[in-house]
């Protein structure tokens, strides 16, 4: 992969990673790609939750997520 055309501007190339920011009841942290991120203006830095995580889910892709999870065997999410 070339890196031909590309911007040199210092820090344009680099890759950000997003984990989830969730943390569980015991003070860990959630170990998913963070691929759902959040702000609501531009001068509010973005935060970033896995799906199962994301707090501003549609009713349909809530019940779409606890279909899912009931059929993997998982917990349900209240």
């Amino acid at each position: 992969m070339s890196n031909e055309g590309h911007s040199s501007a210092p820090g344009a190339n680099m890759i950000v990673e997003h984990y989830c920011e969730h943390r569980h009841a015991d003070g860990t942290g959630c170990k998913e790609w963070g691929g759902w991120g959040h702000s609501p203006s531009p001068a509010v830095p973005t935060r970033w939750w896995c799906f199962e995580h994301f707090p501003h889910k549609s009713y349909e892709q809530e019940q779409a997520l606890r279909r899912k999870l009931a059929a993997e065997g998982g917990k349900i999410i209240q």
